[in-house]
């Protein structure tokens, strides 16, 4: 028997899309989607966007010039409830970078009807949480995936 393989999602020209089912835990007692859970939906889709265009966390503690990421500013816009149960999509693009700064839209949908919507700024940092280029390498691997 095999294991299986959770899904990463898939990368449909620019925009990653991640399946996300909504599950009890998730939810406040009426069974809406409690806010805070935006967020990690959020965080989920810009790692497997990641990890999708081979660009993994674990290779970039590993390097010589370790690298890491930092949330420096998240702007969220909430549309639409979601419930539990729903099957929702988060929508990730990764803009453009400058200096050690990733610039990055993400969406939230079930199917056509937008949910949240929001623009991330992450910073590359060092393992001291100094602010880092992005190691060249991984621009490298993105550029194309910029807009």
């Amino acid at each position: 028997m095999q294991t299986p393989i959770p899904t990463a999602g898939v990368i449909d020209g620019r925009e990653h899309v991640l399946p996300v089912r909504v599950y009890y835990e998730d939810t406040d007692f009426t069974g809406v989607v409690y806010h805070a859970n935006y967020v990690r939906y959020f965080e989920r889709g810009r790692s497997d966007f990641l990890r999708v265009a081979g660009v993994h966390h674990a290779e970039l503690l590993d390097r010589d010039d370790p690298a890491a990421f930092a949330i420096v500013r998240m702007e969220l816009d909430f549309k639409r409830a979601a419930r539990i149960d729903d099957a929702l999509a988060v929508r990730t693009t990764y803009d453009s970078a400058r200096g050690p700064r990733l610039f990055i839209s993400q969406r939230i949908t079930r199917g056509e009807e937008l949910i949240c919507a929001a623009q991330v700024e992450a910073a590359c940092i060092d393992l001291a949480g100094r602010p880092r280029k992005p190691p060249a390498g991984m621009l490298e691997t993105l550029r194309p995936l910029f807009a």
